[in-house]
């Protein structure tokens, strides 16, 4: 199931999207890779796209505490 990205400025991250019925959010990186997150809230999302820095966020919040897998 295709997850809509939406572009960011960031030197990690190239685009973020997220499946609220599935609570998955997927992350394509800047070196091409995209990853799927499972199990995350709406409102880490939410922060992720607020955050001042895209990247800063997900190391801190996101990256090593969700469940993820690689997907390209």
């Amino acid at each position: 199931m295709p997850v809509d990205r939406t572009p960011v400025t960031s030197s990690n991250l190239r685009s973020v999207g997220y499946d609220q019925d599935e609570q998955i959010l997927e992350i394509e990186f800047n070196s091409g890779g995209v990853y799927r997150y499972f199990g995350v809230p709406s409102n880490i999302y939410a922060d992720l796209m607020n955050a001042s820095s895209h990247g800063k966020y997900f190391h801190s919040n996101i990256k090593d505490v969700y469940e993820y897998k690689q997907v390209r």
